[in-house]
């Protein structure tokens, strides 16, 4: 009996090596005040487990809130350089309007040039609105391809410098070096148009000469065929 209350009272005996586990105390004979004491550490382990995992938890949700709202907004207490921001609204809006405008105007001559194309008939180009309309037709080639992709090249700079700046020294370095990427492809870019240009220029130049010589050719055959008619 003595070894069972020492059990209980003292830290060596054998009551420090019984589980935690309060209902299984009960059939080990231990006293009620050492199974009360058994059963709060048990809940207090718990308590503190469950705890911990909820923090985990409300943790991770502030994390993935703070990363979307970095990824998707800008930071509304950065002072903009307003020539950044005055750039960046007017190099967006004319790409969209210069993108819409030539959109217009193939939908509106686009659908008359398909219904005479369609007729199998060599009359019936003498219907198409491609010779009047020829210049919108080049307009809208000219701005949705030339413009339209020079537009989209400076457009992608100002974003990086609109969205890289607020980081700090790696952010402006990050919109430094899309800067000076960007810059020879522009460059390269508008040669490349120009020379394409020139050469669709000099192409047209040399067909309408060909065509002036054929004609040159035939008015000298009519002529000397209606000489050749007035002399008999």
């Amino acid at each position: 009996m003595q070894a069972g209350g020492g059990a209980e009272g003292e830290p060596g005996g054998e009551g420090e090596r019984e589980p935690l586990n309060p209902e299984a105390a009960d059939t080990l004979g231990v006293s009620p005040t050492y199974r009360e004491f058994v059963r709060h550490s048990y809940l207090e382990l718990m308590g503190a487990n469950q705890h911990s995992l909820h923090a985990l938890n409300w943790r991770r949700l502030y994390l993935s809130r703070a990363k979307l709202k970095a990824s998707t907004s800008l930071l509304e207490d950065y002072d903009y350089p307003p020539g950044l921001l005055v750039a960046f609204s007017v190099c967006t809006t004319v790409l969209v309007a210069v993108h819409l405008f030539a959109l217009m105007v193939s939908t509106c001559i686009l659908p008359n040039i398909e219904a005479v194309s369609n007729i199998h008939n060599l009359n019936s180009v003498n219907e198409s609105p491609h010779e009047r309309m020829h210049r919108y037709i080049e307009l809208a080639w000219g701005f949705s391809t030339a413009l339209g992709i020079f537009l989209f090249l400076t457009e992608v700079v100002l974003i990086c410098w609109v969205k890289f700046m607020p980081v700090g020294g790696g952010g402006r370095d990050a919109a430094v070096a899309s800067t000076v990427i960007m810059v020879p492809v522009g460059v390269v870019f508008v040669v490349f148009a120009l020379h394409f240009y020139r050469s669709l220029v000099s192409h047209k130049t040399d067909r309408h000469q060909q065509e002036l010589e054929e004609l040159s050719k035939i008015k000298y055959q009519l002529d000397g065929e209606a000489t050749a008619v007035q002399t008999v």
